[in-house]
């Protein structure tokens, strides 16, 4: 009886002594380190007015519909662009559903900048991303924007472009994946033009 008596005690300090270090010591060292170098990304990548009011996520892309602001990838997550119901439609490339909501997107887009019926559309304008909430469009898809934008805005091609141009993210490390241009942030740009 003696010897099972210490057989608890050594799991019971065993489970005391791992719950102090895994659910104490190691969250406390994680969460100082990512405070220390990694603030920004360790707390939402928050973008903020000047009073401090958070407008959004640099990591979560929003609705934009009025013709002034470019507009971002279609969303799957929710109703639209809702964080707590992240996630792709599921419907693969011979879903009928799927085929009938690019068809969509594709004479909507078409039509709100103009283009003609035949007029090539770029992938990132008509589909989903994985998550539904990527923050980002191509750079192809901002400059068949540009027109729509610059006329709703009353500014010129030209000034909007180089607008669009510093607000557009290189490859990852220089050589993964392409340009883009993080929506929220070149419409906040634009806001604050005026």
């Amino acid at each position: 009886m003696k010897e099972f008596f210490s057989h608890i005690r050594g799991a019971v300090i065993s489970t005391f002594v791992l719950a102090i270090v895994c659910c104490g010591l190691y969250p406390l060292i994680v969460f100082g380190i990512s405070q220390t170098l990694f603030r920004d990304k360790a707390n939402g990548s928050l973008i903020l007015d000047s009073d401090g009011t958070a407008r959004g996520s640099k990591l979560l892309g929003q609705g934009f519909t009025a013709a002034k602001y470019f507009h971002p990838r279609p969303s799957a997550a929710g109703n639209g662009y809702d964080a707590t119901s992240s996630g792709g439609s599921n419907l693969g490339p011979t879903s009928r559903k799927l085929n009938d909501a690019i068809k969509e997107r594709l004479a909507a887009y078409r039509a709100e900048n103009g283009f003609s019926e035949s007029a090539p559309v770029p992938a990132d304008a008509v589909t989903a991303s994985g998550s539904g909430l990527d923050p980002h469009i191509s750079l192809q898809n901002a400059e068949l924007q540009l027109p729509r934008v610059a006329k709703a805005r009353g500014m010129s091609e030209n000034k909007l472009r180089e607008v669009v141009r510093q607000h557009t993210h290189g490859r990852d490390l220089g050589v993964f994946g392409e340009p883009g241009v993080n929506v929220l942030q070149l419409n906040r740009a634009l806001d604050q033009l005026r």
